[in-house]
């Protein structure tokens, strides 16, 4: 399968899917699908890393497996498991006369195997986009897990032997670089770095979803948002939560208010983008300095 046709093609698809691409984005983007390798984007919180795989998925129709990673991840959750409950049943149910070695053979057959993301991508006959989310939250030892995936898209169940994918997922992996990856992990995949947008950049993505926003308002919020950013908050608003926050004032009609009825409006409505109590007052600041 073609995911893309070129990096322009990679851009408009996306843009009509919901995401703006720059060049970057949309190069990396193609060349994942071109090159059938995995693609590794690193960055901040709330700068579309997630939402490039998905708009990927809603571009191409495809099926969108999500591994969500943390701390203390295992196999039997990335991978499979054995429906140890349904085994134990059979075992149970078997007559007296039959042998342990056909029970055992019976038991550990597809009939009780539980796929969990990595295996259920693999196993996938349709167009699949595996997003394997935060991987900078899992312990070192659960990239071993991913090393086979991602360097020959096939998962080994000892039981079954080895699963090769018959249509390769495209994949993306996000962190936040909360934790230095291992070179072997970053050297089977494609790199993009994402970052804040510019505020161009960012008034166009607000304006691609919140078309009915007067400029104005979409500039002063965007300028605000760069502020935060700045300060030291302990988390900067997201590009998510500018949006959110341009339709919240769309909402409240603040648009066709008066600079100080606006100014009052933003000020209430802070807590969309300011999620600390501790960061409130250094945004009410930020505010009031616009």
């Amino acid at each position: 399968m073609t995911w893309f046709a070129s990096p322009d093609d990679a851009a408009a698809r996306l843009g009509g899917a919901g995401y703006l691409a720059d060049d970057a984005t949309a190069t990396s983007a193609y060349l994942a699908g071109q090159l059938g390798k995995p693609l590794l984007v690193e960055g901040p919180a709330g700068v579309g890393k997630t939402e490039l795989a998905k708009a990927v998925a809603r571009a191409h129709g495809a099926e969108l497996v999500r591994l969500q990673c943390y701390e203390g991840l295992d196999e039997a959750r990335a991978l499979y498991e054995w429906n140890y409950k349904k085994q134990l049943l059979r075992i149970q149910a078997g007559s007296d006369d039959e042998s342990w070695a056909a029970t055992q053979d019976d038991i550990f057959s597809e009939e009780f195997l539980l796929t969990r993301p990595l295996l259920t991508a693999i196993r996938r006959d349709g167009p699949t986009v595996l997003l394997i989310d935060e991987v900078d939250k899992t312990d070192v030892e659960v990239e071993g897990l991913l090393l086979e995936v991602l360097s020959d898209f096939q998962v080994t169940v000892p039981e079954l032997g080895t699963i090769t994918a018959t249509r390769r997922p495209y994949v993306v992996l996000t962190s936040n670089a909360s934790r230095d990856l291992s070179e072997a992990v970053r050297r089977r995949c494609l790199f993009l770095h994402l970052d804040h947008p510019t505020p161009e950049r960012e008034r166009e993505i607000v304006v691609s979803h919140v078309p009915d926003a007067e400029d104005a308002l979409v500039r002063r919020v965007v300028d605000v948002v760069g502020r935060l950013r700045s300060a030291e908050l302990r988390k900067a608003p997201s590009i998510a939560e500018t949006v959110d926050w341009v339709r919240t004032l769309v909402a409240l009609q603040a648009g066709s208010l008066g600079d100080d009825a606006a100014a009052a409006a933003m000020e209430r409505t802070l807590g969309v983008v300011v999620k600390h109590g501790s960061d409130l007052e250094a945004a009410a600041k930020e505010l009031a300095r616009a």
